[in-house]
């Protein structure tokens, strides 16, 4: 199995994108395979035929615990092919925590104009590299974190696991050797106002996000996200119902939320989608 067979496998069935399903177990075991097999791996090229994307180039990279190969993940590629599919539905996308820049370079090669918000400055720099790498020409990188309003604040960079470093007070003990520096903060109000779809993985500060959000925000936007807690499921839920929003659940098959037990607490439960369409399209 290659990477074009994976994601042929999952563009159209969200039946099989709930983590806890025998496909999706089935899928991820065979892609483990598949990424250690690829160009992306340690010493590899880093070059691969990646699906429907064609050939990307993304180096092999540490970052902490936590390395490159685990931004190939099952989940992630449930995401990828969601942008892949929804290429001439949306114009002007948005990657906040954009990391080393895999979804960004994925949203460009899908024909997006594209907005990568990402705090960390060694990220930026690894980010540049593989945008020169693949040609990215349609991301514009802001060096900046996003939550309810445009403040500066602290950063805690998280040494063991750079994926997980987060705007100061986020997330409650954060764990092993931390660096802290100064970072701007813009409002997703402003960022609502210049997209039509949002990915968000902001590392605990989605239910401050969210929470400051209207109904007319989301008019003309949908948005993917990491939920990261049960206290952020909780006020995303209450507060999305109260302004009649609608949520759709991976761990669901992306049918819509009904209870709060319907939505993902964590990164084991699977991505939400949020919306004011009655479904979420894969076609």
């Amino acid at each position: 199995m290659n990477f074009n067979d994976i994601f042929e496998e999952i563009k159209n069935s969200p039946d099989k994108h709930p983590r806890d399903c025998e496909d999706y177990k089935r899928i991820e075991s065979r892609l483990l395979e598949t990424v250690k097999k690829s160009g992306f791996v340690s010493g590899g090229s880093g070059n691969d035929n990646y699906g429907p994307f064609g050939e990307i180039l993304f180096p092999y990279c540490k970052m902490g615990a936590i390395d490159s190969l685990d931004l190939f993940g099952l989940d992630e590629m449930i995401i990828f092919s969601y942008y892949y599919n929804n290429r001439n539905r949306y114009n002007k996308v948005v990657d906040v925590g954009a990391n080393i820049g895999l979804h960004s370079i994925l949203m460009s090669k899908s024909g997006y104009k594209v907005e990568a918000y990402e705090p960390d400055p060694k990220h930026i720099k690894i980010m540049e590299k593989n945008f020169k790498l693949n040609s990215v020409d349609s991301v514009n990188i802001n060096q900046a974190a996003v939550s309810d309003v445009k403040h500066k604040t602290k950063f805690l960079r998280v040494l063991g696991n750079t994926t997980s470093s987060h705007i100061a007070g986020s997330k409650d003990n954060p764990y092993g050797d931390l660096e802290t520096f100064d970072v701007d903060v813009v409002s997703v109000k402003e960022i609502f106002k210049n997209s039509d779809f949002i990915k968000m993985d902001v590392e605990g500060e989605e239910a401050k996000i969210i929470s400051s959000t209207t109904k007319e925000n989301w008019e003309n936007v949908d948005m993917i996200l990491e939920v990261g807690t049960e206290s952020n499921k909780k006020v995303i839920y209450d507060h999305l119902k109260s302004i009649d929003v609608n949520m759709f659940s991976q761990k669901l098959a992306w049918k819509k939320v009904q209870v709060i037990d319907d939505m993902p607490a964590n990164y084991k439960e699977g991505s939400l989608f949020v919306s004011l369409d009655n479904q979420m399209l894969w076609s």
